[in-house]
C-alpha cells in the first residue's frame, strides 16, 4: 500500500483544526499535523497576495487519495485550495502500516 504525504494550507488555526478532525474522523487520513502559521506570497487573479496560513501535513494512502481530496475540497474555504500529494518512498514499516490501517475505509 503506497503512502502519501498531502499538503494543504488553511487561513486560520480553527479552520485547520476543523478540517483535520473531519479528515481523521472520515478515515481518509491517519494523521494530520497542523504547523505554525507561515506567510504565503502568491499570485491570484493578476495580483500579488500575501496571507498568513496554517500548513497541514496529511498522511494517507494512494487508495484513499480520491476520498481525501474530495473531503478537503468540501471542507476548505478557498476557491482553489492547494492540494499536493507526494509519494513516500521510505519510512518506518510499522508506521506506514499504521497509516494504511488508520486511513482504511474499513475500521
Amino acid at each position: 500500500m503506497e503512502t502519501l504525504l498531502v499538503v494543504t494550507n488553511l487561513p486560520s488555526r480553527d479552520s485547520a483544526e476543523k478540517l483535520a478532525d473531519a479528515l481523521v474522523a472520515q478515515r481518509v487520513a491517519a494523521c494530520v499535523n497542523i504547523l505554525a502559521p507561515c506567510r504565503s506570497v502568491y499570485g491570484w487573479k493578476g495580483e500579488v497576495q500575501q496571507d498568513d496560513e496554517h500548513p497541514m501535513l496529511i498522511k494517507t494512502t494512494r487508495a484513499r487519495y480520491p476520498a481525501l481530496e474530495a473531503a478537503i475540497r468540501a471542507g476548505h474555504p478557498y476557491e482553489l485550495p492547494e492540494i499536493i500529494a507526494v509519494g513516500v518512498t521510505a519510512g518506518l514499516p510499522a508506521y506506514l502500516q499504521w497509516v494504511a490501517i488508520e486511513s482504511s475505509d474499513k475500521p
